[in-house]
């Protein structure tokens, strides 16, 4: 099981985050507003706040195993599951495993697989970090925010704001390595539950290629974009909150009654009133 928090009441929303992070770090922005009308598990992945890493390295099926688990110890029956960046892969794996625990996905500047740009970034990431080296708060900076972002703030107020999101997790070196090794695009066609995937169009670090990808992949998905960079909780949390209520919205108002069933959404394609997705020109490859 994961280390846990909990938040508010009503239907169950699992909040998961990204490499180094906490669940509760990532989400501070929007947790107060979501916990009016849902129950919010800030679920931590291992190697993230109180959550133990285990011997060996992180398997996506056994960490999407633990989430359910966890939800279940909280006593949260289904939910809806929110993943950013490395947390999106994990969601995914947890919708394709236990579809009847999960009744929508949110996805936030995710990936399937780390394309070469990011396959790139996480192993720079890997080795600054193994050396402890002074530039890796610099670098983090670089790609957590948009150069819009960034252009507003001193160095130093830019670098306080990493320091916050992305701590020194235990596990930061696994958790590296477990997306580096991550692929669960043969996971997306299983996914049944109502899907939002959201890119954040001024992302340097998780292109929004990736987003599409995913949307693209996922029977259903619709998809929809913020104007941020990585960190879009905290560079956009208006609209990143606006999005996320309007998709919880959707998936309460459409849930049947009586057994079980996957819900009806609107059609799928982009969400109206919010910034269009670059497509890619060409495949990327590996």
């Amino acid at each position: 099981m994961l280390a846990y928090d909990i938040r508010g009441s009503g239907p169950g929303l699992v909040l998961l985050h990204g490499i180094g992070s906490t669940a509760t770090a990532t989400w501070r922005t929007l947790v107060d507003s979501l916990a009016a009308e849902h129950t919010i598990l800030l679920a931590d992945l291992p190697g993230s706040g109180r959550s133990p890493l285990p011997d060996g390295r992180l398997e996506a099926s056994t960490v999407a195993d633990q989430v359910v688990a966890t939800a279940q110890a909280a006593g949260l029956s289904d939910f809806v599951i929110a993943g950013p960046s490395l947390g999106a892969a994990v969601a995914v794996k947890v919708a394709a495993r236990h579809p009847d625990r999960v009744l929508g996905l949110f996805i936030l500047a995710g990936f399937a697989r780390p394309r070469t740009r990011l396959w790139l970034g996480l192993e720079t990431w890997a080795a600054l970090h193994a050396r402890h080296d002074d530039e890796l708060g610099a670098f983090l900076t670089s790609a957590s925010f948009s150069e819009e972002y960034l252009a507003a703030r001193t160095p130093e107020a830019a670098r306080h704001l990493t320091a916050r999101l992305v701590a020194d997790a235990p596990g930061t070196a696994q958790q590296i390595a477990f997306a580096l090794g991550t692929d669960v695009r043969g996971d997306l066609p299983a996914v049944t539950a109502p899907t939002l995937v959201v890119a954040t169009v001024g992302d340097r670090f998780v292109a929004p290629e990736h987003s599409v990808e995913l949307a693209e992949g996922i029977p259903g998905a619709r998809l929809a974009a913020v104007r941020g960079g990585h960190a879009a909780t905290i560079e956009e949390p208006g609209p990143t909150l606006e999005i996320l209520t309007g998709f919880l919205r959707d998936v309460h108002r459409h849930r049947p009654e009586g057994p079980r069933t996957a819900a009806v959404l609107p059609p799928a394609g982009h969400v109206p009133g919010h910034p269009r997705v670059p497509r890619p020109r060409h495949p990327h490859q590996r």
